[in-house]
């Protein structure tokens, strides 16, 4: 059984429709971590001068 790119695809989308709340958790996540991450540079950028 051959599957193509363009199937494979159309599953994947069909399949990510029925995830559910699974998006908005990805993003909030990834945002949440980027903020960190600024934060502690912001933060640690300020210690090093003296």
């Amino acid at each position: 059984m051959e599957h193509t790119s363009a199937a494979w695809f159309t599953e994947a989308a069909t399949a990510a429709a029925r995830q559910g709340p699974g998006d908005l958790l990805r993003v909030v996540l990834v945002v949440m971590v980027v903020g960190c991450v600024l934060t502690a540079w912001f933060l640690l950028r300020g210690y090093k001068r003296r």
